[in-house]
């Protein structure tokens, strides 16, 4: 395979933050275990093992040289594509400094390189940023929804405990007193969850829930909700969150969000529903949240990277084209990339280390974007009630 798929590319559209080049960048793999787990399959509440494969990204010794691969399975569980970035694998980590630690989430299915662009340019900005595969929810094995809908909170927590133990080099760098979470679409879904935002009785007994009332254990107001919340937790990016529109949340549930929310959407959205989605931005009554909307785009805008070569030919399997998983129909995917990496700087800057200038970036004047590149563009806020 000699093809390579680009995920570092930066537009002349792209907007000031994101033109940021910022410092050098490793990346590691290893294999996260999580202990007393439950057990979709048996309905057990607790004494399963989950085992998570897990991707961390960050700042790197100055003289680190720069450029890597990633060979990852596409949308069909039966390809392959070689993505090609800025991260050095294996690299020494940075001495001197701690670095915040940001979560990516993927969806249903996924794996941990579905939002590598976001991973390397918030490695560069100085965060370190942990992406697993949530097992039973990727490309290879995509198993019982309820895996999917009981596990990803759990899974986003298990990653903040793992980056906490981590001893040697990344466990001096990594600061997990301040953690933000990036989930796109079921990954979305659990961010929502891990941030405060309890489940609704209908979600525990929806027909795809898991068994034993499993789910309960996420739903608003129970000891084991409040029980879950990490004051770790600073910040979410919800990509496309799924859920709203199957009422997973409430007004109840929506008003427990409690930590500073940035969600991104397409206006054409048809498997999260952009008007589900605005309905999550305007219950998240107890916090300052924003909603970017990205007009005419669909499930797909801002957090996959962009399809590869190896993605277009239709999949016997599928049925289709694994392309469609990755690309929109009407927005460039590197133009999407770049707003979202911009935004994600500003955001996490304020929320996580405490920069206030970051906050002009967050208006709906669209600082650092140059003049005729915002067509299509809405950001809205609103703060706490």
């Amino acid at each position: 395979m000699d093809k390579f798929t680009a995920i570092d590319r930066i537009t002349p559209y792209a907007p000031e933050l994101a033109l940021q080049q910022g410092c050098s960048i490793g990346v590691r793999a290893t294999m996260l275990t999580l202990e007393d787990q439950p057990d979709v399959q048996t309905g057990a509440a607790a004494g399963a093992t989950r085992q998570l494969p897990l991707e961390i990204w960050y700042p790197a010794a100055p003289d680190t040289p720069q450029g890597g691969t990633y060979d990852t399975l596409l949308r069909c569980g039966e390809r392959r594509a070689i993505l090609r970035g800025r991260a050095c694998r294996d690299a020494p980590a940075a001495t001197g400094i701690t670095a915040p630690l940001i979560v990516i989430s993927h969806g249903y299915p996924g794996n941990r390189f579905l939002m590598v662009h976001l991973a390397e340019s918030l490695a560069r900005q100085g965060y370190v940023v942990a992406a697993c595969d949530h097992t039973g929810s990727t490309y290879d094995n995509q198993s019982d929804f309820g895996i999917t809908l009981l596990h990803r909170p759990l899974d986003q927590r298990g990653v903040v405990d793992g980056m906490a133990a981590m001893n040697g080099d990344l466990g001096a760098l990594v600061d997990c007193s301040s953690v933000g979470v990036i989930g796109y679409s079921m990954g979305g879904y659990g961010a929502l969850i891990t941030g405060g935002a309890g489940l609704t009785t209908a979600a525990v007994d929806f027909s795809r829930a898991p068994p034993a009332r499993l789910l309960a254990r996420h739903m608003a107001g129970s000891d084991t909700h409040e029980a879950s919340m990490d004051p770790r937790i600073k910040a979410i990016m919800p990509i496309g969150p799924w859920g709203n529109l199957y009422g997973m949340w409430d007004a109840t549930g929506l008003a427990g969000l409690r930590v500073p929310t940035l969600i991104m959407a397409g206006t054409a959205d048809h498997v999260s529903d952009y008007e589900a989605m605005r309905g999550i931005f305007e219950g998240a009554t107890g916090v300052e949240r924003h909603l970017l909307s990205f007009a005419q785009a669909g499930h797909n805008a801002a957090a996959p990277y962009p399809a590869a070569p190896e993605s277009y030919a239709v999949s016997d399997t599928l049925g289709w084209a694994p392309f469609e998983h990755y690309a929109d129909p009407v927005w460039d995917t590197v133009v999407m990339n770049n707003i979202a990496q911009h935004y994600a700087a500003a955001f996490f800057g304020v929320h996580l280390n405490g920069n206030t200038g970051m906050r002009a970036y967050l208006g709906d004047d669209f600082k650092g974007f140059k003049d005729g590149t915002t067509a299509g563009l809405r950001m809205e806020s609103l703060q706490a009630i």
